[in-house]
């Protein structure tokens, strides 16, 4: 047998191994004898260079060769479920998909894992690339990283795998682990990791995978998406990627009725906590395919999953002090710090008091023993105090009159809870904290730029508006501390390529108080350049789709004052696109111009989020329920009974897909 062929014969054997002990949990050789069998593969290939292979398990010990991360984009959005915590809401979620379906249907139990999130994608076998969440649309790639993760195989075993395809799954770091890393780092005297959570997610990021190695994570895969998937069940494929070498959590169910789901969640309620990982909740997910894609997705979140977070822990700790935060829109948050405490597998020192009135409801005192739980937030809330404790002539908490940042008298704005800065061009704050939003991926998405980036840029003077940010100059950054020539041109590109963003998130970029990313689409929409938008009346706002007075209100506020009308001006000059484009208006059209169009039933040729953006796209507006003032029903197969008899007693249109792609041409 040559060199080359014991590489091969080596390289099958251990990628096995691997697969019976972390997967399988059934090892057959010692640990000693696998690690005797890893170094003959190390000094084998290191003789022949020339037979490298991406996907050897000599990847898993990693590289202390550092390497920035690359951003990719999803080729499915990675979008994040909608939260709920009550028996109820999961029967209103049950009762959705019931009405929206008008069939059978299957519900897939799932544990919902504590980790960081990640995308695998796989052809003819072999991991190619493994990508984060990041923010939905694209993410860091992390493969090397990955590589390290002995529980994700490198090539997969057996066969009836697609050709190419995409996995996701969790990645995490096992508790036994966790607490073994922290009590090292307790030792060197380094700060500890809050949670395990933290921890994977930090480690993932971290640019030295021989580190990644040496901290053991591990990964749970729950989703498989491509073109040609073995089954139409998402339980079915799960089962099929078993086969492949995935690690699958054995505790996914199948099951087809609400009780069926409520004593999966009683159980596992109480049991999680035996589990080697951190967990927080239950995933619900319609199990058919083709049913997921007639439910489609909202925004932000599919219709056809939900997760359901456990209720939760409560600890009782003492309120040391309470600080004040000023966000970008000038909005005042007060903080409690408190003794620190365990909750949720957590180290507890912050907790929000949201505004003034929480205050005043809680009777808070400093000194107070209070109650502090972790429930959908992330950063936990005081619930309650132990008065019976409260230590004797303890003192009062009040909501303070003044910015803790420049000392500007606090406004409080009707019909609203929170107290808020007014000196937006004069608070540091504000002033950073709308820079921050600006470069942000969804906004303006400057790379090479973070929060310290522009807290050390503000600092020595260089900027302090968004629109200096188009006169910095590489020498101008070159001279900073921790700032080379590499990292300045870079961010010198980043900029330069900003003035590429479209009208409509630049329009978000600019910060105007309520205009979020939807609503920043449908005012470009609208008034397609920012002079337009800068002449539109009150009237002309509040007549667009989903902008109420408060919004239109807020948007004319923005372009009454005079510095913000400078701040427009110097953007265009920066030739920043602050009008639609030519590409942005050419598939639109006014063929549905001022009708009212109801969607019902299941599709064959679109989704119908896609019939929805093709009614907009097209002039038409998307409308929930049938009244006299709606113009037609869009109709699928199995419309509802209760629709369709609403629709025959007002003599409502009912137009088929056919006919709707023939109207839009």
């Amino acid at each position: 047998m040559t060199e080359t062929e014991r590489i091969d014969q080596l390289r099958e054997e251990l990628h096995r191994h691997n697969h019976n002990y972390y997967i399988l949990n059934a090892p057959v050789i010692s640990d000693q004898e696998f690690d005797k069998l890893m170094r003959e593969l190390q000094d084998l290939e290191a003789r022949h260079p020339e037979h490298f292979d991406p996907t050897s398990p000599s990847m898993r010990v990693g590289s202390d060769i550092n390497k920035d991360f690359v951003q990719v984009e999803h080729k499915y959005p990675m979008l994040s479920l909608g939260n709920t915590y009550s028996e109820d809401e999961v029967t209103e979620f049950y009762e959705r998909v019931r009405k929206s379906l008008n069939e059978d249907f299957e519900i897939c139990c799932e544990m919902k894992f504590d980790g960081t999130s990640i995308s695998l994608t796989y052809e003819d076998g072999r991991l190619i690339r493994a990508v984060t969440r990041g923010d939905g649309v694209r993410g860091d790639d992390v493969t090397d990283n990955v590589k390290t993760i002995r529980s994700i195989p490198l090539v997969l075993h057996g066969t009836g795998y697609p050709k190419s395809f995409e996995i996701r799954g969790e990645i995490l770091m096992p508790w036994t682990v966790f607490e073994e890393l922290n009590r090292e780092r307790e030792l060197r005297e380094e700060p500890l990791f809050a949670n395990p959570r933290n921890a994977a997610s930090g480690t993932l990021k971290s640019q030295n995978s021989a580190v990644v190695a040496a901290r053991r994570l591990d990964a749970y895969l729950y989703y498989l998406l491509g073109d040609n998937l073995p089954c139409d069940g998402h339980y079915e494929n799960l089962q099929e990627a078993e086969k492949w070498g995935f690690k699958i959590s054995k505790i996914t169910r199948k099951v087809h009725s609400l009780q069926e789901i409520f004593d999966f969640i009683k159980y596992w309620d109480v049991e999680r906590k035996n589990l080697p990982v951190a967990t927080d909740g239950i995933v619900l997910k319609v199990n058919s395919l083709r049913q997921q894609r007639n439910l489609g997705y909202t925004a932000k979140s599919p219709r056809w999953a939900i997760a359901y977070k456990f209720q939760a822990e409560q600890a009782l700790t003492r309120l040391l002090k309470v600080t004040y935060q000023v966000g970008r829109t000038g909005a005042v948050t007060p903080v409690a710090n408190l003794e620190p405490v365990q909750l949720s597998g957590t180290v507890v020192r912050r907790a929000s008091l949201h505004n003034a009135d929480i205050i005043a409801s809680l009777d808070l005192h400093l000194g107070d023993n209070v109650y502090v739980e972790k429930g959908g937030e992330i950063i936990p809330k005081i619930t309650g105090v132990d008065l019976a404790s409260r230590p004797a002539g303890s003192e009062k908490v009040t909501f303070i009159t003044h910015c803790p940042e420049c000392g500007s008298k606090l406004v409080r704005y009707e019909d609203e809870a929170a107290h808020y800065c007014p000196n937006e061009t004069g608070c540091p704050p504000q002033i950073k904290g709308k820079i921050e939003h600006f470069i942000s991926r969804r906004a303006m998405n400057i790379e090479g730029l973070g929060p310290e980036t522009v807290d050390q840029f503000y600092q020595e003077g260089l900027i302090h508006d968004v629109a200096d940010l188009y006169t910095l100059r590489k020498e101008d950054i070159c001279r900073l501390e921790r700032m080379g020539d590499k990292s300045a041109e870079n961010i010198i590109q980043g900029i330069r390529k900003s003035t590429e963003v479209p009208y409509e998130r630049v329009l978000f970029a600019l910060g105007i108080r309520f205009v979020g990313e939807t609503v920043a689409k449908k005012v470009a929409k609208a008034f397609t350049s920012i002079d337009a938008l800068a002449q539109a009346t009150l009237d002309d706002l509040i007549h667009v789709d989903e902008i109420g007075e408060k919004i239109a209100q807020s948007i004319r506020l923005y372009f009454s004052d005079e510095k913000n009308r400078s701040l427009i001006e110097r953007l265009q000059q920066a030739g920043l696109q602050l009008a639609a484009g030519e590409k942005d208006l050419s598939d639109h059209t006014d063929k549905l111009q001022g009708q009212s169009i109801v969607i019902s039933g299941v599709f064959a040729r679109h989704s119908r989020d896609e019939y929805k953006e093709l009614i907009e796209k097209h002039g038409g507006k998307n409308v929930g329920s049938i009244s006299r003032k709606t113009s037609f029903i869009l109709a699928g197969e199995n419309m509802g009974p209760s629709k369709l008899e609403k629709a025959e007693k007002l003599g409502i249109r009912i137009v088929n897909e056919e006919e709707f792609l023939k109207m839009i041409d």
